[in-house]
C-alpha cells in the first residue's frame, strides 16, 4: 500500500512539473522568441508609453474619435470581467438599452448616412472586440470631421487606409482596429496640418 502511495506522488509531482511548469514555459519562450509582440500582449504605444492593446476594445467617448461597439464586460471594456450581458433577444432590457443607444447615436451623429448600424448597438460575446466592421466606421465620419475641423474626405481616407482584409484571404470580414484609427487621427492632429494639406491628404487616401 505505501510503495503505490509512493509511486502514485511521484507521477503526480512528475505530471505537475511537466505540464505545469515545463511545458508552459516552454511554450511561453518559443512564442516570445518568434511572436515577441503577440506574445507580450499585442501592446500598442504612443510616445513610449502603452495605450492599448491591438486585441483588446476599450471606450472612446470623445466626439472627435471614432466609437466602439458598446461592451457588457465589466462596467464596459473591462479585460478582468470579459463576457456578454447574455440578454436575449426577448429581453425587455436589452431592448429598451438597444433603443435609447439609437437615439444616442442619432443625435450625436445627425449627418450621418443612413440608419445606425446594427454593430453599433449591439455588444460582442466578449465586450472587447477592438474592430468595426467598415460600414459602421465610415458611418461616423460627418461627427468625427465636425468636431476636428476636418474635411470629412480626410476622416474617410484614415479609416479606409485602415481596413484590414479577411484573414487568410476567407476567414472573418473586413474590419478596422478602433484604437489604431483614432491614433492616426490624433497623429493628424499634432501634424496641425493645414485645411488645404488635410483635404490632399484625405483624397490621396481615399484614391489608395
Amino acid at each position: 500500500m505505501k510503495s503505490h502511495f509512493v509511486t502514485s506522488l511521484r507521477m503526480a509531482l512528475v505530471t505537475l512539473v511537466i505540464t505545469g511548469l515545463a511545458y508552459p514555459l516552454a511554450v511561453t519562450g518559443l512564442a516570445r522568441l518568434f511572436m515577441p509582440v503577440r506574445a507580450g500582449g499585442s501592446i500598442v504605444t504612443r510616445d513610449g508609453v502603452a495605450v492599448g492593446s491591438l486585441l483588446v476594445g476599450q471606450g472612446f467617448a470623445q466626439a472627435g474619435n471614432l466609437q466602439p461597439r458598446p461592451s457588457a464586460a465589466g462596467a464596459g471594456y473591462d479585460a478582468t470581467a470579459s463576457g456578454g450581458s447574455n440578454l436575449g433577444p426577448t429581453s425587455r432590457k436589452l431592448r429598451e438599452r438597444v433603443t435609447a443607444d439609437m437615439a444616442r447615436l442619432r443625435d450625436a451623429n445627425p449627418g450621418a448616412p443612413g440608419p445606425v448600424p446594427v454593430e453599433l448597438v449591439t455588444a460582442s460575446g466578449s465586450g472587447l472586440d477592438p474592430h468595426l466592421g467598415p460600414a459602421a466606421a465610415l458611418w461616423q465620419v460627418p461627427r468625427i470631421a465636425a468636431a476636428r475641423g476636418w474635411p470629412p474626405a480626410t476622416v474617410e481616407g484614415v479609416i479606409r487606409s485602415r481596413i484590414e482584409g479577411r484573414t487568410l484571404g476567407f476567414l472573418g470580414e473586413p474590419r478596422v482596429n478602433v484604437l489604431l484609427v483614432n491614433l492616426e487621427l490624433d497623429k493628424l492632429e499634432l501634424d496641425n496640418l493645414q485645411p488645404d494639406r488635410l483635404q490632399a491628404a484625405g483624397q490621396s487616401s481615399r484614391m489608395r
